[in-house]
């Protein structure tokens, strides 16, 4: 039986200029939102001295990012599926600012968790509207391009969380760096408000609760969406958790980097990640194979992991090296979301990326404070210059649960349906493993 067909708003289709312009403010959240997630690595050692806090409670804080986006990604697909892609995204872009400034303004670490909760509500909208957007607007033969055009410049976000955070920290302080952001989170939230077009006044009809959770019912039930959640779930949870707290630590403390040196190794993980998104993207949609692509780049992204446990103290080019070439592979994960939408009808495209998106999210939460669980009970840890530094065997031992994620990733990457790049639920599409 096909799910039910849900009445939901439909974007306009404006003209190629407009829609340019749109995706430009669009993006530029997106770039905000990147920043926010990985803005703690960059300045891992500030926070801990600021709020006297220790690894545990580091990534904790780390974390409440991923929760409260974890939580909110269904939440999203459903709305991006009913009330349009423009009210979330612009909604999501004033509570992302207020949560900044909470964040930059925390006198203790309580508050600075409440900001960093309210950041993650605002910013946790963004990607899902966006590939709403993509979905209304594009032919889905350009769909994995465009997400990975979308991630290419993201990223850039990424990287401003790298060097140029430590250093304009080092300057201003990280609270000022904060207090930019807020400012700079409102105005784009201002210029996808005034950009993006409105739906057609006729589509905005209200939405039954039933038929919404038939949909979603419908995504759950298929069997095909699960593996592109699990593989989103490994590839993305342990980029997320490494990149996102844990890499600075790992590279002063097993590699003897200081921090300036272990900001460009983080930079240099987000290029190399953000070229990744734009290149596997535009394979996959150029070859029509989604799991073939997917397999081959986590395959090489499990192996660099690898490497990584069982290497010690290394010269830079050898850590430089593996970082450039585990941030491209990383970026697998950007078909994770083609994988899932094109198994389900299109107009649950909301809540299935959304879904898959969850996976990478809920990861990321978890592993977070369990390698900073793991490293407060080896314990060892010693403080040089405000910067916490922990044994090389404790750290191995906490990056080796992110390890053991990213292979549950791979291994799911080989149980993706491949869909030859179009959605297989419609016109009696044939589909193979």
């Amino acid at each position: 039986m096909a799910p039910p067909r849900l009445t939901y708003p439909t974007a306009s289709h404006p003209s190629a200029a407009a829609r340019r312009l749109a995706l430009v403010a669009v993006i530029a959240a997106y770039v905000l939102s990147f920043f926010h997630r990985f803005a703690p690595a960059g300045i891992a050692p500030e926070l801990a001295t600021a709020f006297q806090t220790n690894a545990a409670s580091l990534g904790v804080l780390a974390a409440t990012y991923f929760y409260v986006y974890t939580l909110m990604q269904l939440p999203t697909g459903i709305l991006a599926d009913t009330l349009g892609p423009k009210r979330v995204i612009v909604a999501g872009g004033f509570v992302a600012a207020a949560g900044s400034l909470l964040f930059a303004l925390a006198p203790t670490l309580s508050w600075a968790i409440a900001g960093r909760t309210l950041t993650g509500l605002g910013v946790s909208v963004t990607f899902i509207a966006m590939l709403k957007l993509f979905v209304l607007w594009y032919d889905e033969r350009r769909f994995a391009s465009l997400v990975g055009l979308a991630l290419f410049l993201g990223n850039l976000g990424s990287m401003l969380a790298g060097t140029p955070l430590t250093a304009v920290a080092q300057i201003t302080g990280w609270r000022g760096v904060f207090l930019f952001t807020a400012l700079l989170s409102f105005v784009v939230a201002l210029l996808c408000w005034r950009l993006i077009e409105n739906e057609p006044s006729e589509h905005r009809r209200p939405i039954e609760r039933s038929t919404v959770m038939q949909g979603l019912m419908a995504i759950v039930r298929n069997r095909r969406t699960w593996p592109a959640v699990v593989a989103n779930f490994g590839i993305a949870g342990s980029f997320f958790a490494f990149a996102g707290l844990w890499a600075t630590p790992y590279l002063m403390s097993v590699h003897g980097a200081d921090k300036i040196l272990a900001s460009h190794h983080l930079s240099a993980y987000f290029l190399a990640f953000a070229i990744g998104c734009l290149a596997l993207g535009a394979l996959s949609d150029r070859l029509a194979r989604r799991k073939t692509v997917l397999v081959a780049a986590s395959t090489v992204y499990v192996a660099c992991w690898g490497a990584f446990l069982t290497l010690s103290a290394q010269p830079v080019i050898v850590t430089f090296l593996l970082f450039l070439v585990m941030g491209f592979a990383n970026a697998a994960f950007v078909l994770t979301w083609a994988c899932a939408k094109e198994v389900n009808p299109p107009h649950l495209s909301g809540m299935s990326t959304a879904l898959t998106n969850m996976g990478g999210f809920l990861s990321g939460a978890l592993l977070q404070p369990i390698a900073g669980a793991i490293l407060d009970a080896l314990g060892g840890a010693t403080v040089v210059d405000g910067v916490r530094l922990y044994p090389p065997d404790a750290m191995t031992a906490a990056i080796s649960v992110l390890a053991g994620a990213a292979v549950i990733g791979w291994l799911a990457g080989f149980m993706v349906t491949e869909t030859r790049a179009r959605n297989v639920t419609l016109n009696g599409a044939e589909t193979k493993r």
